[in-house]
């Protein structure tokens, strides 16, 4: 998970090297008539198979597993991108990378994020009447902002998590020499913001994922009372190392740590849940996702891709997970949950993706997509609602670190079938990569009968001949369409000067101050 900074307004404030906006808690407009409310969950570097409703092995996600039996799974549903900054840029603004400009991730020395240009969710529904509040690791103009600016494993903790390689806690001398290039960051601490303010560095992982669950079911019990329809947005720390030590049972039989980080988890979204459906359950919609597949090379810190498990590439080293265009590292868990709108235990085989939020959203607060640029997702509301199994026709996934250039679209899903311009393989648990391999004509495989992306169809096959002028058609059609649109670039300068830091003074930047934002005293939040 790389960094997504808050976007830039004109009226902004000088921060750590950085414009970050005012955020005053005041809001003017009315809503009109009542309209639905949205909380949207995104997991970290969850596979398809870390889902029990998904795949019977997985034993740790029981209120996920009961959301799915009380609303929709997903069973073929995508993350916009196989990393983790560009495929949360795509679920905010329904745009590929190649639209919106963040195309792999950034940096903690990052002096840019997403481009100004770009139009977030959050604004659109401000518009509409919403207030909204961001639980995540990134900060995009979120009125109300708790969580860590970039991944948990950029910094260092004093109680540092289950990591490949193991990391140590931050130094309790004086400062090291510093390196950002390493595998572990030991120089700054890792800081928790509450707003624009540092109130913890470094943050304690372990008490983490309580923190979260209290800020979320706090702002949905104020935002309820208040009358106001609301946007949640929780972006989990979890899947990603490093795993709390303080995850595990007590039961002999539950010590694996990812088991252990599993059911943390499943049971903050069942808080999260649970408060929606005693306070708001009749008109609050609830969505939850990954961001991309596991993260391979993490070994047994690492997820399950079910049967997506990309054997061809296998066969040519690496991994077939995060970071490249196999099935594994972008098909992910979803679910959408409300009760007495989308039909209970709906298993859906729609071909949809995280660029769907948006629109989707989007059209059931009756706002209006912003103008003068072309958008990558659909409004699923006919799959959700009206029982259709119709999603995307073609999907495109770009270019995730694996091979090629970031963004860069070289494979095309169309309909059951998956054509690959170019191959490579990921870090593995081994630590080998497989090599970048280019492909003309495209190897394809058929989905509908070989899930692990085996073996491609034959290049002589009437199948393969009647396939691919389709998939040229629609590859040149979306390169064109992106030639036309307005389209922006993200600044990936870096400058060690912006690296968050409460207290140059103290050794690795420690610091530790009251958290701010009362929910239920906040004078102008609820307007």
């Amino acid at each position: 998970m790389g960094w997504l900074f808050l976007k830039v307004l004109l009226a902004g404030v000088s921060f750590l090297g950085c414009l970050y906006p005012l955020v005053d808690f005041c809001f003017s407009g009315e809503t009109r008539g009542q309209k639905p409310n949205f909380v949207i969950i995104l997991a970290d570097d969850m596979g398809w198979g870390d889902l029990g409703a998904n795949w019977a092995e997985t034993k740790d996600t029981v209120n996920l597993d009961k959301m799915a039996a009380e609303g929709m799974r997903f069973v073929d549903f995508h993350a916009a991108a196989s990393t983790c900054s560009p495929s949360r840029a795509s679920l905010l603004t329904g745009r590929l990378g190649l639209r919106h400009g963040v195309t792999h991730n950034f940096a903690v020395t990052s002096v840019g994020g997403l481009p100004l240009n770009e139009t977030t969710l959050a604004e659109v529904l401000k518009q509409a009447g919403y207030v909204t509040a961001m639980i995540v690791a990134f900060l995009p103009g979120f009125d109300y902002y708790f969580g860590i600016p970039y991944s948990h494993d950029m910094g260092c903790t004093d109680t540092p998590g289950y990591n490949l390689p193991p990391c140590p806690a931050c130094p309790p001398g004086d400062r090291s020499s510093r390196n950002l290039e390493r595998a572990c960051y030991t120089d700054v601490a890792l800081p928790l913001y509450e707003n624009l303010n540092i109130v913890e560095q470094p943050v304690n992982l372990s008490g983490l994922a309580r923190k979260y669950a209290e800020k979320a079911t706090q702002f949905i019990q104020h935002a309820s009372a208040s009358g106001r329809p609301f946007l949640l947005y929780v972006g989990l720390a979890h899947m990603h190392v490093p795993l709390s030590r303080t995850q595990l049972s007590a039961d002999p039989r539950s010590q694996r740590p990812y088991g252990a980080g599993l059911r943390e988890m499943d049971s903050l979204v069942g808080q999260i849940k649970d408060k929606v459906d005693r306070i708001a359950k009749e008109n609050t919609f609830l969505w939850f996702t990954g961001d991309n597949g596991p993260w391979a090379q993490k070994c047994e810190l690492a997820g399950s891709v079910g049967p997506f498990t990309g054997s061809w590439q296998s066969h040519q080293g690496g991994s077939p997970a995060k970071q490249t265009t196999w099935e594994g590292g972008h098909r992910v868990p979803a679910l959408a949950y409300w009760p007495g709108r989308i039909p209970v235990n709906v298993t859906s085989t729609a071909l949809l993706s995280v660029l769907d939020i948006f629109p989707t959203v989007v059209a059931l607060a009756g706002a209006s997509l912003p103008q003068g640029r072309h958008f990558d997702g659909l409004d699923a509301s006919k799959v959700l609602f009206g029982g259709s199994q119709t999603g995307h026709r073609v999907l495109f996934h770009p270019n995730s670190g694996a091979a090629g250039e970031y963004g860069e679209l070289q494979t095309v899903r169309l309909e059951h079938y998956k054509a690959f311009y170019i191959t490579g393989g990921a870090k593995a648990c081994d630590g080998s990569t497989g090599p970048e391999q280019h492909h003309e004509p495209p190897l394809i495989f058929n989905l509908e009968n070989d899930v692990a992306e085996g073996v491609p169809l034959e290049r002589g096959s009437a199948e393969y001949q009647r396939v691919l002028p389709k998939v040229r058609e629609v590859l040149a059609d979306v390169l064109r369409d992106i030639a036309d649109d307005n389209i922006s670039r993200a600044d990936y300068t870096q400058d060690p000067s912006v690296i968050p830091c409460c207290n140059p003074y103290q050794v690795a930047c420690r610091c530790h101050a009251t958290e701010q934002t009362d929910f239920s005293t906040s004078r102008n939040i609820w307007k």
